[in-house]
């Protein structure tokens, strides 16, 4: 399973040692880093913006991927890309005019990706997978760190990946994000996902941000 990127969630981060705990997960192997931004209306929550992106990119090289949960997010997706995104993932449920958005994306120089609730079937990105780097599958209903890991959304997970072998498409990443850690790690992986979102249990896990990266990468290491 040596293709599978782990990528932190920086939401559950102490933002008063956000530079220093990213740093802290570069030295245990992460090179790609998760950017949740939400509204407060699409989501019932408010988290970071366009600034911290700003910070982060000036003391990082690493990936930077950023889930925007924000209602009309074709007006953000210019200001994040100058601020230092590599891939801006949007929410299927919001998105109006998708695969203008999608196109829009890809002009400004990011990977573009579509993201899914856990309510929402994964065949209302057919007609828009061709053009898409990415499928976010939410594990979780967006909008608060920390909760618990819904599995039936595994089932979603293996649809995305029969619907892109059904397209002849030979690259997409599936992504899963929400309660990830090392009990359930692996059964995301076996369901086809390639891209692993962990944030409560990398940064405030019972270990260091080391200890905790590495715990769920050794429950991915068990080839499948």
């Amino acid at each position: 399973m040596a293709g599978l990127v782990l990528a932190p969630s920086i939401l559950a981060a102490d933002y008063a040692r956000l530079g220093e705990q990213v740093r802290e997960a570069e030295e245990a192997g992460a090179g790609w880093f998760h950017v949740d931004v939400m509204d407060g209306h699409f989501v019932p929550n408010l988290s970071i913006g366009i600034p911290v992106l700003e910070s982060l990119r000036a003391v990082s090289d690493s990936f930077m991927d950023v889930h925007l949960m924000i209602d009309n997010p074709e007006s953000f997706l210019e200001p994040f890309a100058s601020a230092g995104a590599d891939l801006i993932t949007i929410h299927q449920e919001v998105a109006t005019h998708l695969h203008r958005d999608i196109r829009e994306i890809r002009r400004l120089g990011c990977r573009v990706g579509v993201a899914l609730n856990p309510s929402t079937p994964p065949e209302t990105l057919r007609e828009v997978l061709p053009t898409i780097d990415l499928v976010l599958c939410m594990t979780v209903n967006p909008g608060f760190g920390g909760q618990a890991f819904i599995p039936e959304v595994l089932d979603k997970v293996a649809r995305v990946r029969r619907m892109q072998t059904d397209l002849g498409i030979e690259s997409l990443h599936v992504q899963v994000d929400g309660g990830i850690g090392p009990s359930n790690a692996r059964q995301a992986a076996v369901a086809g996902a390639d891209v692993l979102v962990a944030g409560s249990t990398v940064f405030r896990g019972e270990g260091t941000i080391a200890e905790n990266y590495g715990a769920i990468r050794r429950a991915l290491a068990v080839d499948v």
